[in-house]
């Protein structure tokens, strides 16, 4: 695929080309100053390898398991909304994307394409990430489409009780494009954002979902489906420990990709101690930065199980569509290989907290 970018870094440019202002700016966009995006980035960069040598890496293998869940290697689609902005296929080409390579999609509540359609567009496994809404009844009722459809588990977010200010959104103020709707929502009557001065998107957070939630709503949840039961938006230890003692079996280690409050700790830097406060009870994911092979093998050391790629997946979309998304995780595949080779891990084991200083 020589037309298309060479590395994670590069498709950003190459999709703002194509994208309009609403699409792109709501994609890339952080909380206020985007201190937190730019920091979740930074603070990969700034964690130094210390590698091993005369490791015999002559093969090498980078797949590994989460939960029951095979991935060909410890990368997950992370959880985006709106795909149809990006491309017309949206959500399926995601979908197929993952399942040519070998790995997980988590789809978004707020996805332009209904659940059912999603799980059935490939053979990925596909998780629900879940938004609870005020009405209770209706949120049981979308968290059993989602388990009757095929989804493999449930992933609770739990970072925005409000949505976090976006300046780009409000300047822009975003709304969906005509045509595109909440597709999982719209039986409820909650398909449309509200039109607004403001953005759109920020105004159905505050109309549609309940930010009275707390550690136990946990067992509610447990208690109307049989998925496994994630937690994502955790950066805090205390918090991690919570969620396990009220029945998470997973925490995703995340900060919304820098959306919710700005300022707050870079993901990397939160997952070594929410690592050694959880002490291997359940796994943990992260997400927030991840651009390079490296990144994914830093965040093993520290603790994860698999990392989930978020913007980047969004920026391959807009490019080129499944085979955009094809290339973003060959590429991803390619970077992760050599990583452990040059490292001296023959496989996911190796990669261990002695390999950062």
């Amino acid at each position: 695929m020589s037309d298309l970018p060479i590395n994670l870094l590069e498709l950003k440019a190459a999709a703002e080309a194509k994208l309009d202002r609403n699409a792109f700016d709501y994609y890339a966009s952080g909380a206020h100053d985007e201190i937190t995006l730019g920091r979740n980035r930074a603070a990969f960069d700034e964690l130094v390898m210390r590698y091993r040598v005369l490791v015999d890496v002559s093969g090498r293998d980078p797949k590994t398991e989460v939960l029951g869940t095979p991935l060909s290697m410890p990368v997950m689609i992370a959880p985006t909304a709106f795909q149809r902005m990006a491309h017309p296929e949206g959500e399926l080409a995601t979908a197929r994307a993952a399942a040519t390579a070998g790995i997980a999609m988590i789809n978004s509540t707020l996805s332009n394409t209904p659940i059912e359609e999603v799980v059935a567009a490939g053979s990925a496994p596909v998780w629900f990430q879940l938004y609870v809404y005020e009405d209770r009844a209706e949120t049981e009722a979308l968290v059993k489409r989602a388990e009757a459809a095929g989804a493999q588990a449930l992933v609770l977010t739990v970072d925005a009780p409000l949505l976090g200010t976006r300046e780009r959104d409000r300047r822009n103020h975003f709304t969906l494009p005509p045509g595109l709707r909440v597709a999982n929502m719209t039986a409820a009557g909650k398909g449309d954002l509200p039109q607004v001065a403001d953005s759109g998107l920020a105004a159905y957070f505050a109309q549609m979902l309940d930010p009275s939630l707390t550690f136990e709503d946990l067992a509610w949840l447990k208690s109307v489906t049989k998925l496994p039961l994630w937690v994502k938006g955790v950066v805090r230890a205390d918090d991690a420990v919570r969620c396990v003692e009220h029945g998470a079996d997973g925490v995703v280690v995340s900060n919304h990709g820098g959306r919710q409050l700005d300022t707050s700790i870079a993901t990397i830097e939160a997952l070594p101690a929410i690592a050694e406060a959880v002490d291997g009870r359940v796994p943990l994911l992260l997400d927030g930065g991840v651009r390079r092979g490296t990144d994914v093998l830093k965040a093993l050391a520290l603790g994860a199980q698999a990392v989930l790629i978020g913007r980047p997946v969004l920026w391959a979309l807009a490019v080129a569509g499944q085979r955009g998304v094809e290339h973003a995780l060959a590429i991803l595949r390619e970077e992760i290989d050599l990583a452990m080779a040059l490292a001296g891990c023959a496989d996911v084991h190796a990669v261990t907290r002695d390999l950062l200083t």
